[in-house]
């Protein structure tokens, strides 16, 4: 069971739906995250950095034929800190239902 824990740096919008986009793989390439959350990417660049201090995404730049390509993926730490962040919410609707 995750402990439930409210998480700052996860809790701004963009961060997570970084989070929770690479919640279900193991690395996803910074252009589809991109445009999955339909963000430019300096925006995207912005919230990655800030994960990033956090331990929470690692950054891998891999060299093709082509072009260099950036992947990122949730760490460990960064899958933990999620599940707790999500629990913690879940828990703040319950208590807004049962109020309700």
């Amino acid at each position: 069971m995750t402990d439930a824990a409210f998480d700052e740096v996860i809790h701004a919008p963009n961060r997570l739906r970084i989070c929770t986009t690479l919640a279900a793989v193991d690395a996803m390439e910074f252009s589809v995250v991109r445009d999955a959350l339909k963000v430019s990417d300096s925006v995207l660049s912005k919230h990655v950095k800030v994960l990033q201090a956090a331990s929470y995404v690692t950054v891998t730049k891999v060299r093709g034929s082509s072009h260099p390509r950036t992947w990122l993926a949730l760490t460990p730490e960064g899958r933990r800190a999620l599940a707790g962040h999500i629990t913690e919410l879940r828990r703040i609707v319950e208590m807004a239902e049962a109020e309700g």
